[in-house]
């Protein structure tokens, strides 16, 4: 299903590739999440299947919040002057601080007490841990000698 060697003259779609990202951030969300769950008593999830749908939630809500973020900053960006700089910057903190406020609401109101947070600087520390692995990941899979690419090797 997934080879290893594409053959030659085959790309991957734009749909295809927008799944492999996701699918991937998703799973860098559920290793991450559930690392913290193992190592540490402020982060409590009840069950695996539970932090697959909280992985999954998660990176949608992250989504939107960085592409509102980019649409606001994108408005004030247009605009010449110094106050719209501020503006910018200032609206790119309050939408990305509060952000995880209404993160936080949106998980408790789905999951309960079954995915627990013991306050909000937990939850944004993992939040933060999420999107660190995320931007480290990414910028592995960009390396140059991970674009590198070779001949494969003919067998007789």
């Amino acid at each position: 299903m997934f080879e290893l060697e594409q053959p030659e003259g085959v790309t991957m779609s734009f749909r295809q590739r927008i799944f492999v990202r996701y699918l991937m951030a998703i799973l860098i969300d559920l290793v991450v999440l559930n690392l913290f769950v193992e190592f540490w008593d402020a982060v409590i999830i009840d069950a695996f299947s539970i932090s697959i749908l909280a992985a999954f939630i998660l990176q949608i809500l992250l989504r939107a919040t960085m592409m509102i973020e980019h649409k606001v900053a994108n408005y004030f960006k247009s605009k010449p002057g110094k106050i719209n700089v501020f503006w910018r910057w200032f609206t790119a903190w309050l939408i990305l601080f509060g952000s995880k406020f209404i993160i936080l609401f949106v998980i408790d109101l789905i999951f309960g007490e079954r995915v627990e947070f013991s306050n909000v600087l937990v939850f944004i520390v993992v939040v933060i841990a999420v999107v660190l692995c995320e931007v480290g990941i990414n910028a592995l899979y960009n390396l140059k000698w991970m674009k590198k690419t070779r001949k494969p090797r003919q067998v007789n």
